[in-house]
């Protein structure tokens, strides 16, 4: 029973009805505490750390999975709670079992979408081990080296890092990741969490173990959606009719069918609805391209390549008739302060990663090559949405 949740709602009465009771819950990039229906997975996952309440390190593992399976939530979710019971514990773990008391490995998990580089690696390595702040600023990547080897040799157990979104476009390269780990003491483990099958990962030449993790199926997703509708929005906003229609389409992908339930969301909220509606689950469908790009993936990119989507997002039509014509407009806008061969550059970048898609125009009547011009991979509402929260 949330009481925090059922005062909130009874001091907004007099607000009038609300839909959206939380957008934090409905979002496609945020993950709940405790992932609906993988239980088989995660004892798969404590299977493997079983070592850690001995006080000793797993070896390296690969988790995958498709796109939209639940791979980060689940990990992230098991994660924070292994962490919290060392930290409790004050980094002792005890069971019924075991009488003795052991240190326990620490546990950091690393997104590779944000962290593109070998200083930011040590970095965010070393700033989730150590309870000062870590300067990002005035120092180099052989300090941050070094201050994390020192706290790596300090540590009895060791330490666990979950890699997440390996072979990813946006990402440090796998091989990279290889030499970085390589550079690391003996007393660090890593997990890696990737898409792709492991015959394909580099990472996986050097694991003990690999870990799959199979799309939703139906039932199951019809259960997360009406989770997340039920923290998110108000009281039957969204039947189970709407959310299997949502869970059909998704086809195992809870990324795509929160995306779904988000937009819908903001449509009904626009038209003042206090329920959605089919019409409102038909838009958002409709809106959101097959296959997608990952909204985190978006949401994960250089601010100013964010600000660039932002300004693309609410351009009109002839403004996207061409890349000529859509750098223009958004070089012009009024909170773009980059230049029209930066914007220019930036949406050929995202292209050739796949954020965006470059298309060719529809031939006009004169010669040449028709241009080509700029199609979204993602949801302009949902990331409209986000970014402004964001914000």
């Amino acid at each position: 029973m949330d009481i925090d949740a059922r005062i909130e709602r009874r001091r907004r009465r007099d607000e009038g009805p609300r839909l959206v009771q939380d957008y934090e819950s409905l979002s496609p990039v945020a993950h709940i505490e405790e992932p609906s229906d993988r239980g088989p997975v995660l004892e798969q996952l404590l299977d493997h750390l079983d070592p850690v309440f001995d006080g000793r390190l797993p070896p390296n593992a690969y988790v995958h999975g498709p796109f939209g399976s639940g791979k980060t939530a689940i990990v992230t979710a098991l994660f924070s709670h292994l962490t919290e019971l060392s930290t409790r514990a004050q980094s002792v773990i005890y069971t019924s079992t075991r009488a003795e008391s052991t240190s326990a490995p620490e546990f950091v998990y690393v997104d590779v979408r944000e962290t593109t580089s070998e200083f930011a690696f040590y970095h965010n390595v070393l700033d989730a081990l150590v309870e000062e702040s870590v300067p990002e600023h005035g120092i180099g990547t052989t300090e941050i080296r070094t201050r994390l080897h020192d706290v790596l040799r300090a540590s009895r157990a060791g330490v666990v890092v979950g890699v997440d979104h390996v072979s990813d476009p946006d990402g440090l390269d796998t091989d990279d990741l290889v030499g970085l780990f390589a550079g690391l003491p003996s007393n660090v483990s890593w997990l890696a969490i990737g898409r792709e099958p492991p015959e394909d990962v580099a990472l996986t030449e050097y694991t003990a173990r690999t870990i799959g993790v199979e799309p939703y199926q139906r039932q199951m997703l019809v259960d997360v959606l009406m989770t997340r509708a039920s923290a998110g929005l108000s009281q039957r906003a969204l039947d189970h009719d709407l959310a299997r229609r949502i869970a059909d389409w998704a086809d195992g992908n809870a990324h795509d069918a929160l995306t779904a339930l988000f937009v819908a969301t903001d449509h009904a909220n626009a038209a003042e609805r206090q329920r959605l509606t089919d019409a409102d689950v038909t838009a958002a469908l409709a809106e959101i391209p097959r296959p997608s790009v990952s909204m985190g993936r978006v949401l994960a990119l250089p601010e100013n390549k964010q600000l660039v989507l932002r300004a693309l997002v609410d351009l009109e039509d002839e403004d996207r008739a061409s890349v000529a014509a859509t750098t223009e407009a958004i070089s012009g806008a009024p909170d773009v302060d980059l230049s029209r061969g930066t914007v220019k550059r930036y949406l050929y970048e995202m292209a050739e990663t796949g954020v965006v898609e470059r298309v060719q125009a529809d031939a006009g009547a004169g010669k040449g090559r028709p241009p080509s011009r700029v199609e979204l991979r993602f949801s302009p509402t949902a990331f409209r949405r986000l970014y402004d929260l964001q914000q």
